[in-house]
């Protein structure tokens, strides 16, 4: 028991002594980016949402804030990120007969947000990119009483995507 109790406190004072091997948010952040630039993410788009860019623009900038120990910063930072809503629309999924004497109906739809994003990290060019993301979620019924709760949703998996790729190198 007694060698067991051991072992457990050496492992214990191994992961607080180097910190810099193991991080609790998974994210692999180079010590040296400290500062970072989030561009406001316009929304170019053919269909426009009055509030789609400050909603992606603050959960990103919020997702960094409390997940990573980089400061967001106007002006340049040690890195930068910029982009826009390149893409926003909805269409049938699901086509489906009613009756033979009817023409098929949506059963369901699908929202579509595409965003392109530039990060740029002078220290390591490796870790730049300028890529599209997209995320889409289906629905049933009137889009416009479903609207902010879909883009929520998307703009999370956006966030999640755009996150893995500047900070984990997915």
């Amino acid at each position: 028991m007694k060698r067991l109790l051991g072992i457990f406190l050496a492992l214990g004072a191994l992961v607080f002594v180097s910190p810099g091997c193991y991080s609790l948010s998974g994210s692999a952040v180079p010590p040296a980016m400290t500062t970072i630039n989030i561009g406001f993410f316009e929304n170019n788009a053919p269909i426009v949402v009055a509030n789609l860019s400050q909603v992606l623009t603050e959960a990103l900038k919020e997702r960094i804030r409390s997940t990573t120990r980089i400061s967001i910063v106007t002006g340049e930072g040690k890195a930068n990120m910029s982009g826009a809503i390149t893409k926003y629309y909805y269409a049938p999924v699901s086509i489906q007969a009613s009756n033979p004497n009817a023409p098929p109906i949506a059963d369901a739809e699908v929202l579509s947000i595409t965003v392109r994003v530039k990060f740029v990290y002078d220290a390591d060019k490796k870790l730049n990119f300028d890529q599209e993301f997209t995320k889409t979620a289906n629905f049933t019924g009137d889009i416009n009483s479903q609207e902010q709760a879909l883009i929520r949703t998307i703009t999370k998996q956006l966030i999640d995507d755009i996150f893995n790729k500047a900070f984990n190198n997915w």
